[in-house]
């Protein structure tokens, strides 16, 4: 058996304050939800080498989900896997303050949320 389970799942959240960018916003939320995660364990449990055997699932949920950088947002992942990104509309957005300085269009505060799933094939090699 050399199937892809279900392994680990989490949730995360990013803002981008200003500029206006979905992709910060996004590869924040990939950053806040790996924080909370400790994988050091997979390759001694189960024996795993990370480029064949692991594949990570992120759907990020964002406003102007076009604009999103799936690249900068594979970047955010730092082990060495395969990387499926899917952004989708969604996320949030919200008036801020619109500071000139900081090279604001708008005064939208974009929210983006990411949902992680970290998937393993154990089988025989």
């Amino acid at each position: 058996m050399n199937e892809w389970k279900r392994y680990l799942i989490e949730i995360g959240m990013g803002v981008d304050q200003h500029g206006q960018n979905p992709t910060k916003a996004s590869v924040k939320a990939v950053r806040d939800a790996i924080t909370r995660v400790c994988t050091v364990g997979l390759l001694e449990l189960f024996e795993l080498d990370f480029e064949r055997d692991v594949k990570a699932e992120i759907i990020i949920g964002v406003p102007y989900p076009e604009n999103v950088n799936v690249d900068e947002v594979k970047n955010a992942i730092p082990i060495p896997c395969e990387k499926v990104v899917r952004t989708v509309e969604g996320g949030l957005k919200g008036p801020g303050i619109a500071l000139e300085e900081f090279g604001d269009k708008t005064n939208e505060m974009i929210v983006a949320i990411a949902f992680i799933t970290l998937y393993i094939r154990r089988g025989k090699k």
